[in-house]
């Protein structure tokens, strides 16, 4: 057989794992399921502020990472009623804040 060549042409689907790597995150996750009890107690010993960053770093892998969003509006084609309820919104928004 052709180096590159195999017997399947599609090749593995898009998005499926290997099978090192489905076999060695399934072993983190049996290790990290055994030694939870433990790892909560280390983090109870550590200083807020150690015990702060080492959630954060862990936080990223449970809670999405939010996108920026922005906005363009052309305030040109809004009527004077669209105008002023924009306005009304923000300057209630800022009477909300103080």
């Amino acid at each position: 057989m052709e180096k590159g060549h195999t017997n399947n042409p599609n090749g593995r689907p898009k998005g499926t794992p290997n099978k090192i790597t489905a076999d060695m995150r399934g072993w983190l996750t049996a290790v990290i399921d055994k030694n939870r009890k433990q790892m909560e107690k280390d983090l109870k010993r550590l200083e807020p502020k150690d015990r702060l960053q080492i959630l954060e770093k862990l936080m990223q892998y449970v809670i999405p990472k939010q996108q920026a969003v922005s906005a363009d509006i052309d305030f040109g084609r809004l009527t004077d009623e669209q105008l002023d309820a924009v306005i009304d919104q923000l300057t209630k928004d800022i009477g909300d804040e103080n």
